[in-house]
């Protein structure tokens, strides 16, 4: 079949140079269309669950949300796993479903699932599920930020509030219609609402409660139609406009008293503008900000929606009030960018070597030309082959290919080809054209097995790569993909477009002699080749030792499960004290940043402080991920400094700051980190257990361990204590004592803390809660909490103090529980420097069974990336060998 091939490719040489050129054009066009990242995204097919539940202890997210949300999903079809994650206010649940399930059937026996829970959840509660997007999906963050003097139309400065208003209806609904955009997430500043704060004494003067005022600004707040008249042949719509959109609106509702007095919402309280209770905070180069994240849909292509969100932000700036900009602070296209400039300028000079190589080697301009020709030529059949089959180009699918293995079959059938003419031209010069033919065919034929068993041999290399699965599966597919289409797209032209280029351009005088390079060689080889004969003995026994000398070698060596990209910034992970306050967090914030943005190599630092809008990155409010930007390298005053020691020249400095701890890693290895098993640093210990006491106790003696081995960096075991809580617990004596039930109780509590909500203000497309809810000056003032009047009765006529009826306590309790597979665990992380992952390891799995003994019911396992790598290994110990 091959003969067929290459006799019709001699014959139709004309036909396969079109054919050649058309592939070359189909490539070019295939080339405007692929994806380009900078690594293969390795997430693994899961659904975020997320659910908002004010007020609630972490304690009881778990025990009424998280729980509840975790059974429900047992049996789900395709399942992998679950784990949570449960917090003050936040339940999330990820579940994890096996490879190859589609994203959309997932979510969708997800949404079933959690329709038939919705009763056994408490009321009010609603579980929501995280946009379609994939763990690498944050592609483009900016700031927002206003210039020092700008000032808004009514003359004031503007403020974190402000901001976010513009964040939220001007900026974030224009990028959200950018094709490839499934998400554009918030945080930072305060939401915008209108705040209604009665005064107590007001409220004991005219027998009003909360839910008074709540229920009479509601009834005024509405529009309503009236159907429609006709008068004259035109119809008339008829509508009662009662909504309000002014602060004046709503000091003049009036509401209904007992005493039937005519009050007004301004004789009881007063209205302001006032902010949202936040769960995060964002801040950049020392002040806070707002921080927006365009987050990818999936399956679209990173740097085109990256580049198409810049644009797009570019053209949003236009119109923003004066002296307001939304600036990038990081792109995937800028990393994308320098992967992409790494890959090219290998390919390049790796291209370029192998032609002056086969120029110096072959000995013949046409010839080494037509070799050369199979470079370009099979790498644009490779770029169509992977846009078919949806393979990006990144750093692992192009780092991988070899010019030299890709022309070898090239060389073989050329050097042979060009051989055998010079021979057939000692009897005929010059050839005649069907001589010349059947010589080209003669030599092809004569070395299409070596050739193809050259090709073969490669590929079989590559085929147990295949059988991986999971992440490492994802990780290393695109490599090994892209090199067999390579080396098969090299063969199909060394069998067709060589021996027709040959046949058309290897005309005239040809000289078939070695030069003086092959020459100089064959004189060092020859007695080389001699000795090896004569000694063969000596020579195979010795091979023989040096092979086993070599296997033994092998089981000595470390093992990591990928090598760390250079991403060329930094992710530092600042830890407080648990329990400190998100406003506290963004002053030690600003502390930090300060002192970061003293190293001249520093272009920009910006940070995440708790948790966003959408929380698919969930972090409580002394948490803060720090994004430390770098300059090009050429900028800084020692450009031979390496990354890891201005890592350690950070470290030393940001260490004098007291109250923080610290992670450093870097932004895309910490998102693949924690996409892997939920874990940010290189190595998660993860213990199991029941009891959140006996988990932290053994969790403080691994951790000890851990930080005595060598190579151990930013050890840490997951906070999950150490939370103030004030709990309000009520005197069931004295609630039936006063008639009072735990419920009114409660929610009296709930609207003078939190807020009743009375509805929405609009303003244009703007729409902003109204909320009731205590001053601000009450509210924080825990030591007179006891004495705020609870209304005992509907009508409001009699008070008894909070003190009276409920005690007052303050206590640490759970900052955090995780669970995972149902059960409750606890995350002993660290990274890894100077040190390999498997046998660090190792050294950590001796001694922690050497000196802990844990109790039954309990146990351990690794995660990160040595769960990849023992798998990979695995696999690959029964395939390579087969």
């Amino acid at each position: 079949m091959i003969n067929a091939i290459v006799r019709f490719a001699i014959a139709q040489r004309w036909v396969i140079l079109l054919l050649s050129l058309a592939i070359a054009g189909i490539g070019g066009w295939n080339y405007s269309r692929l994806a380009i990242d900078a690594v293969p995204d390795i997430t693994n097919v899961q659904v975020q669950i997320n659910t908002q539940a004010p007020g609630y202890t972490p304690l009881e997210t778990e025990q009424r949300i998280t729980y509840p949300i975790e059974t429900a999903l047992y049996g789900l079809a395709k399942l992998d796993y679950t784990r949570s994650l449960s917090r003050y206010g936040l339940s999330q649940v990820t579940v994890v479903f096996n490879e190859g399930t589609d994203l959309y059937f997932a979510r969708n026996l997800i949404s079933q699932r959690l329709a038939n829970i919705s009763q056994a959840l408490p009321s009010g509660i609603q579980p929501t599920m995280g946009p379609v997007s994939t763990g690498l999906g944050e592609v483009l963050m900016y700031t927002v930020q206003a210039e020092q003097n700008a000032l808004q139309a009514n003359g004031q400065p503007y403020d974190a509030a402000t901001l976010r208003e513009i964040q939220d209806w001007i900026i974030k609904p224009q990028l959200a219609q950018v094709s490839g955009v499934a998400e554009v997430n918030s945080i930072g500043g305060f939401e915008k609402q209108f705040h209604v704060l009665p005064k107590p004494e007001k409220l004991l003067q005219f027998q009003l409660t909360l839910g008074d005022i709540a229920q009479a600004l509601r009834q005024a707040n509405q529009n309503t139609g009236a159907g429609f008249i006709e008068r004259n042949g035109q119809q008339l719509l008829l509508r009662s406009a009662g909504q309000m959109d002014r602060i004046k609106d709503i000091e003049q509702t009036a509401i209904n008293t007992p005493s039937q007095a005519y009050v007004t919402v301004k004789d009881v309280a007063e209205v302001a503008i006032g902010k949202g209770l936040r769960s995060g905070a964002a801040t950049q180069d020392g002040r806070e900000t707002v921080l927006g994240t365009v987050m990818m849909l999936l399956g679209e292509n990173s740097r085109s929606v990256a580049q198409a969100s810049a644009q797009r932000l570019a053209q949003i700036n236009q119109t923003l009030p004066a002296g307001v900009r939304a600036e990038p602070v990081y792109t995937r296209t800028s990393l994308v960018d320098k992967a992409i400039a790494t890959v090219a300028k290998n390919l390049l000079e790796g291209a370029l070597l192998v032609v002056v190589v086969l120029l110096l080697l072959l000995g013949n301009l046409r010839a080494a030309l037509i070799t050369a020709v199979v470079i370009p030529l099979s790498m644009l059949m490779t770029i169509s082959g992977m846009v078919n089959a949806g393979v990006s180009a990144n750093l692992m699918s192009l780092g991988a290919l070899d010019f030299g293995l890709i022309v070898d079959g090239a060389v073989i059938v050329v050097d042979n080809a060009v051989k055998r003419l010079g021979q057939a031209q000692r009897d005929h010069n010059p050839l005649p054209l069907t001589l010349r033919l059947n010589t080209v065919f003669a030599a092809t034929t004569e070395v299409i097995k070596p050739s193809l068993f050259g090709v073969f041999i490669i590929t079989l290399v590559y085929l147990p790569i295949f059988s991986l699965t999971g992440v490492e599966g994802k990780m290393f597919h695109p490599m090994a993909a892209t090199v067999i289409m390579a080396l098969l797209s090299a063969m199909l032209l060394t069998f067709t477009l060589i021996p027709a280029a040959i046949a058309l351009f290897m005309r005239g005088t040809i000289k078939q002699h070695d030069n003086r390079i092959i020459t100089g060689c064959k004189k060092i080889y020859q007695p080389i080749l001699r000795c090896a004969l004569t000694y063969r003995a000596w020579l195979l026994t010795g091979a023989g030792l040096w092979l086993g000398f070599c296997l033994w070698l092998a089981t000595t060596l470390g093992g990591e499960f990928i090598p760390q990209l250079n991403e060329g910034d930094i992710a530092l992970h600042a830890l407080r004290a648990p329990g400190t306050g998100l406003e506290q967090s963004v002053a030690m914030q600003t502390s930090l940043e300060q002192t970061l943005n003293e190293f001249p190599q520093v272009e920009t630092v910006f940070a995440r402080i708790g948790t966003a809008e959408i929380a698919t990155d969930p972090m409580p409010p002394n948490v803060a991920d720090n994004f430390i930007i770098l300059r090009p390298r050429h900028q800084w005053p020692d450009p031979d400094l390496s990354k890891t020691e201005l890592v350690s020249q950070i470290e030393t400095a940001v260490k004098q700051l007291p109250g923080n701890n610290y992670e450093f890693t870097q932004p895309i290895q910490m998102r693949f980190n924690e996409l892997i098993s939920g874990v940010r640093a290189d190595l998660g210990i993860k213990l199991f257990g029941d009891d959140m006491g006996v988990l932290n106790t053994y969790g403080q003696q691994i951790l000890a361990l851990v930080q005595s081995l060598p190579g151990a960096a930013d050890a840490r075991v997951e906070q999950t204590t150490g939370l103030p809580t004030l709990s309000i617990t009520p005197k069931r004596e004295a609630l039936h004592r006063y008639g009072l039930s735990v419920a009114q109780l409660q929610q009296w509590l709930h609207n003078a803390m939190a807020g009743a909500g009375a509805g929405v203000i609009y303003q244009g497309d703007r729409r902003f809660d109204l909320l009731v809810r205590l001053p601000e000056n009450l509210r924080h003032q825990i030591d007179t909490l006891g004495s705020l009047p609870v209304p005992v009765n509907s009508t409001a006529t009699t008070y008894v103090p909070l003190a009276e009826v409920a005690e007052l306590t303050t206590a640490e309790g759970p900052a955090q529980i995780s669970r995972e597979n149902g059960k409750r665990r606890l995350v002993i992380s660290t990274n890894i420097r100077q040190q390999d992952l498997a046998t660090f390891v190792q050294q950590a799995q001796t001694a922690i069974a050497q000196q802990i003994s844990l109790p039954p019911g309990y146990w351990l396992e690794y995660g990160g990336s040595y769960q990849q790598l023992m798998s990979a290994k695995q696999r690959l110990g029964l395939v390579i060998p087969a």
